[in-house]
């Protein structure tokens, strides 16, 4: 199971708070699944698409719960891809638009395009109808790989309304029109989380959040890992230079016609070529400081590019 039906799994448990919390969530969840069809005058016939089982249970259930419609639950198969998908159907009956309005999909003049704000006034109401919306068109990537968060709607001023209301919980979240669609999207992890909690996906954040420790640790030890890899190349190229310049102190002047000094670092760099600075002036007799063996490998440069 994806990290995504995962979520969606926990969205479709989490207790109702208040009243209203499922009267939110259901109506978000007919904005972004569902389908209209006029059956005549004033008359509409509702359809509802999910390839989740939950959803359908839970868009079933709340349909005839809250609303005390009637509904037809048909389960059906993609020959393609072998998966199941699940079609509600609520046909042109009494009580049907009276209950659309009631959610804010139809209003006076038509269809809602924007978030009724009746719907999410409380916080619980907010966080349900967030529900929906995921359970409707929600996808969320494996949090052990790069963070990716969106929903989908179909009209803009929906895609605003959302983003108000993730505004007002300080989530930090960006809109992009696909097609004919408009993604709500968060960017970075902590964004995420903070979605989850508010919306009482908690187990979901907690698998989320121990994962973006994992990945931060990993992180970290590469980044001290390249780091040092990146000393240690620095260090070999350093040395070799270093030894190509004594060789050539060597040849031009002798052993005898060098300083002691000098003759000790040139001896410790040869034996010891991979060595750092400060590592070769703990070997010394006695032990120097890194400044002191750097000026003398720095006199004994010098010397060779005199030459």
């Amino acid at each position: 199971m994806s990290f995504s039906s995962e979520v969606k799994e926990e969205f479709a448990r989490v207790a109702p708070q208040c009243s209203h919390c499922e009267r939110a969530l259901l109506a978000a969840l007919i904005r972004v699944e569902g389908t209209l069809f006029v059956s005549g005058k004033g008359r509409y016939r509702l359809e509802m698409a999910t390839d989740t089982p939950s959803v359908a249970r839970l868009a079933w259930r709340l349909l005839h719960e809250t609303y005390g419609l009637h509904t037809e639950l048909t389960t059906r198969r993609s020959v393609l891809h072998k998966t199941a998908n699940y079609l509600i159907e609520a046909p042109a009956q009494e009580g049907l638009v009276e209950a659309l309005r009631d959610m804010g999909v139809l209003s006076d003049t038509g269809l809602q395009l924007g978030v009724d704000p009746a719907l999410v006034s409380k916080q619980c109401c907010a966080a349900a109808y967030l529900r929906g919306v995921f359970l409707g068109s929600g996808f969320i990537a494996d949090p052990r790989g790069d963070f990716h968060f969106e929903m989908t709607v179909e009209s803009k001023e929906m895609a605003d309304d959302i983003l108000e209301i993730l505004s007002s919980k300080s989530i930090q979240g960006h809109c992009v029109q696909r097609r004919s669609s408009h993604v709500v999207y968060l960017k970075s992890g902590e964004s995420i989380l903070e979605f989850l909690a508010f919306t009482g996906a908690h187990q979901s954040a907690l698998v989320m959040e121990n994962a973006r420790v994992v990945k931060s640790v990993r992180n970290e030890v590469n980044r001290q890992t390249n780091a040092e890899m990146a000393n240690q190349k620095k260090t070999a190229a350093a040395s070799v230079d270093q030894i190509f310049a004594m060789r050539k102190v060597l040849e031009a002047y002798g052993p005898d016609r060098i300083p002691p000094a000098l003759q000790e670092i040139i001896r410790l760099r040869v034996t010891y070529p991979e060595a750092s600075l400060q590592e070769l002036g703990a070997h010394a007799d006695p032990p120097l400081s890194k400044s002191a063996v750097n000026h003398r490998i720095r006199r004994i440069e010098a010397m060779a590019s005199e030459l």
